[in-house]
């Protein structure tokens, strides 16, 4: 199995190593009363500035891993998730998240691998 990483903690469980960078990003969340008006001029009312979320993908894995992987969520709506911080890095910081935009491909079913598996880290 492949290694864990302490940067990325589901419900104080370390995730495995992904492959690739992980993005971060940031969204506003616009209030529902946002919106154009009849001469087309944009009324933006926002609910929440930058939100974050995180995309974490891997190229591979064995159905090991797959499956400690989809331990970690077990359906819960939501879960601790603990990263690096926003403004130092060193400073671990826990945020409340769900996960969304998850995808998997069986490669090969008689061996137990799998590939393209992905999920976005959305906090609430």
């Amino acid at each position: 199995m492949r290694e864990k990483t302490e940067l990325f903690q589901i419900n104080g469980q370390y995730m495995l190593t992904p492959d690739a960078g992980v993005s971060i990003g940031y969204e506003d969340l616009d209030h529902s009363a946002s919106g154009r008006d009849e001469a087309g001029f944009m009324h933006r009312q926002v609910a929440r500035y930058k939100v974050p979320y995180w995309e974490f993908s891997y190229a591979s894995l064995t159905e090991e891993e797959r499956q400690y992987m989809e331990s970690l969520f077990l359906d819960e709506p939501t879960f601790v998730f603990t990263h690096p911080g926003r403004l130092s890095t060193d400073t671990p910081e826990q945020t409340t998240c769900y996960r969304s935009k998850y995808a998997i491909s069986w490669r090969n079913a008689r061996t137990g691998l799998w590939n393209g598996y992905g999920f976005r880290i959305i906090a609430c």
